[in-house]
């Protein structure tokens, strides 16, 4: 699908149809490795080297102001760019909160009933972090840990009003953020009315329906889209799924789902069955960040949702992106052996559960 979308576009601009498929498989390999190392590496190192995490992924972040070395884009600097090697520390980021909330709602697990002890500390780590995501601007990807990080909250023990209350708190500030700036505004009256200005700011998701709808039940045929000629914006990122439903149909599009249900089906199953709480947060919080990244991306390609640049997990272009979630799929798979090794070895849940 990268190939299929990307190929015209990058023969049109950089003279090299092969040139985002190139760049792609060169992250799908840093990928694999990393998801391979993860894999060997037991995941309670994250638990030990968290703290680090934490301060590298901040500076990271703070990196990107920097002259010379960020990278501006669509009015966003969201990338840290050196000498052709371009990353972006929000996908970082992600991971990282993932990995230290599991860690800190570990150690506060006697105070999750509390509003100070309990709840401050991990709410001043993520302030933190979607703060300056935030600034970038990055919304999408705000709203995103956010919503993570609240699923972490909750299922550690965080009372379900604190959370209600904070959520109803945020409402009137995120609808100043939206309606302050008129590129949010207009994504999201695109979002509410786009046929009213469908060659405006209904432009983009009014040629993703065009897309999805002329693929019928199986498709127009794989690299045969129309719309992925200069028609459909970010066709190869964040509306790759459109693509897919124009060439591969309803059938095609109905399987992609199919392989993300199970993605989250056996994260689950790694969650539920992991022995101590730790490695049952981590895996919950990867789980429920990429099912939300891709109920995100495919409720926005469907008008479902208003326009988000979140692209689809996995099968989108962004080297980013695709790298961490791989290694995201490695800690999983490390989770499911150390907890299938201290199965066979009969250790107990009680030996394995850390509470400060």
């Amino acid at each position: 699908m990268i190939y299929s979308t990307s190929a015209i576009y990058a023969e049109e601009r950089y003279k090299d149809g092969l040139y985002f498929l190139k760049r792609h498989l060169a992250w799908i390999g840093i990928g694999l490795v990393g998801m391979f190392a993860v894999w060997k590496t037991d995941y309670h190192l994250l638990r030990k080297y968290s703290t680090a995490l934490f301060f590298v992924s901040v500076i990271l972040l703070g990196v990107i102001y920097i002259p010379g070395i960020g990278k501006t884009a669509g009015g966003a600097t969201r990338w840290i760019e050196f000498k052709g090697f371009r990353f972006q520390p929000s996908e970082l980021a992600k991971i990282t909160l993932i990995i230290y909330l599991s860690d800190i709602l570990t150690r506060k697990q006697r105070w999750m009933q509390e509003f100070i002890k309990g709840l401050v500390p991990p709410l001043v780590v993520m302030g933190v972090m979607v703060g300056m995501v935030l600034l970038q601007p990055d919304l999408g990807t705000s709203v995103e840990m956010t919503l993570v990080a609240f699923i972490m909250l909750f299922v550690a023990g965080v009372k379900f009003q604190y959370l209600i209350t904070l959520a109803l708190s945020a409402m009137p500030f995120l609808w100043v953020f939206i309606f302050s700036t008129p590129y949010r505004r207009n994504r999201m009256l695109s979002f509410m009315d786009p046929w009213k200005d469908p060659e405006g700011i209904g432009f983009q998701i009014v040629q993703s329906f065009l897309a999805l709808g002329s693929g019928g039940i199986f498709g127009v045929g794989l690299g045969q889209s129309r719309q992925k000629l200069f028609y459909l914006p970010a066709a190869h990122t964040d509306f790759i799924f459109s693509i897919v439903g124009e060439e591969l149909g309803v059938v095609g599009s109905i399987f992609i789902l199919f392989l993300f249900i199970t993605i989250v089906w056996f994260g689950m199953r790694i969650c539920f069955k992991a022995l101590d709480l730790f490695g049952h947060l981590l895996a919950l919080g990867i789980v429920s960040l990429i099912s939300i990244q891709t109920i995100i991306n495919v409720g926005v390609v469907t008008g479902s949702l208003p326009t988000k640049g979140l692209p689809l997990p996995f099968i989108s272009y962004g080297g980013s992106c695709m790298a961490m979630y791989l290694v995201c799929i490695g800690i999983l798979l490390n989770i499911h052996k150390w907890t299938q090794n201290k199965l066979m070895s009969g250790s107990s849940m009680a030996q394995d559960v850390v509470v400060e």
